[in-house]
This record gives structure tokens, C-alpha cells and sequence, in this order.
């Protein structure tokens, strides 16, 4: 079984996605659900979902890891075709997952009590991401 999400996205951020995919699960057995984003500048992420603080914090630390082509600490990237923000989402989609597999009983992902599952946009400019989601039954 196999579906596909588009995400809307708006500049860097996370993305909640985790009701949509449980819509999608309900009454789906037991198995493991597979997902893949279909970009290179964007990343999947099981991450706290509580406190919305913990997303800005993440997003700030991927900031300092690789800021953007043209911050003077940056100078040795050559890939500068797409913009400052281009080389840069794809370091943080190189540190973060871009797959993510999660076992699936009843049709209910399990996840723990403050786990959400993040589609993160890196880039600066609107994207339309795609996630592929395909659920194995066990």
C-alpha cells in the first residue's frame, strides 16, 4: 500500500504530517510504515511535538551548522547555482534522515507519547515536497 503526501512549504520550517499519515494508517493492521522525501534540500525527522520551542531550536542549530553560501565562514562551497540557501539545505538534509521507518500495530504508528513525524524545509523560497509513504503489513 502506498501513498503519496504533497507538503506546501514556506521557507525553513517543520512540518507536522503525523495526523495525515495516521488518517491514512487507520485500520491498516500491523506492519511498518516506510517514508522517503522525494528532495535533496529537505529531511524527514521524528521529533518532539509538544513544545514548539524544540522545532525553533533545531532549526536555529541547522543554521549554525551550515548557514547560508554567503556567510564568510562559507567561502569553500562551489555549488552556487540555486542561491546561498541551495548548498547549505542540502548539508542539512545530509545531517538529518531523509527516510524514516516506523513500526505500525492496530493502524496506529508507535510512536512515543510526544513524537510527531516533520517533513523540514531547509530552503528559503515556497516548495511543493513530496513524501512517499508505503505501509508493509506484518
Amino acid at each position: 500500500m502506498i501513498h503519496h503526501l504533497t507538503i506546501a512549504t514556506h521557507g525553513p520550517a517543520c512540518h507536522e504530517i503525523t495526523a495525515d499519515l495516521s488518517r491514512w494508517l487507520k485500520g491498516a493492521g500491523d506492519g511498518v510504515l516506510t517514508l522517503m522525501i522525494r528532495h535533496s534540500s529537505a529531511s524527514l525527522l521524528i521529533q518532539e511535538n509538544a513544545d514548539p520551542e524544540v522545532q525553533a531550536d533545531l532549526l536555529a542549530w541547522l543554521d549554525r551548522m551550515a548557514p547560508p553560501a554567503d556567510h564568510p565562514s562559507m567561502g569553500w562551497i562551489t555549488h552556487r547555482y540555486e542561491g546561498p540557501d541551495d548548498m547549505p539545505a542540502h548539508l542539512k538534509a545530509a545531517m538529518l534522515p531523509t527516510t524514516l521507518q516506523i513500526p505500525v500495530e492496530g493502524g496506529r504508528m508507535l510512536l512515543g507519547r510526544w513524537q510527531g513525524i516533520y517533513v523540514v524545509e531547509h530552503r528559503q523560497s515556497p516548495h511543493q515536497r513530496q513524501v512517499a509513504a508505503m505501509f508493509q503489513p506484518a
